[in-house]
């Protein structure tokens, strides 16, 4: 699973998700999983407010992110990720570090039966104040 680190600049992280075709990156330092990092806060949060490539992840990242672990079933990531309307879910072991991220399309195409009603909770644009990852 590629992750990135806190200290890492943005344009590192934006080159991983570019050579992996991915929107968003989980940060983690030692300790695990710190946050997420998104093209869109790399776009919005950083390019948009005139910082240079070389900010750190940090500095923009979604710090407090969801997760779920392997142990927990299709529905409740699924209420996870309708409660704060996020499309990308990391999973993390015992240890709290990352082995992968389930996303709206993974459920998609492989539970086809309950995503309707997911997509409606996560896309929904009544919800206030939810993160941007």
């Amino acid at each position: 699973m590629q992750v990135v680190r806190p200290d890492e600049s943005l344009q590192r992280a934006a080159q991983v998700m570019d050579e992996l075709n991915v929107g968003a990156l989980p940060v983690c330092d030692q300790t695990g999983l710190v946050g997420m990092i998104t093209d869109r806060d790399i776009t919005v949060r950083a390019t948009a407010a005139g910082l240079p490539p070389h900010t750190q992840v940090s500095d923009v990242m979604t710090d407090h992110a969801r997760w779920c672990t392997g142990e927990q079933t299709v529905q409740e990531a699924m209420q996870q990720m309708a409660d704060v309307q996020i499309r990308r879910l990391p999973v993390v072991d015992s240890g709290h570090r990352v082995v992968g991220i389930v996303s709206l399309g993974d459920l998609a195409t492989r539970h086809q039966g309950h995503v309707a009603a997911a997509l409606r909770r996560i896309s929904d644009p009544s919800m206030p104040d939810r993160p941007a990852n």
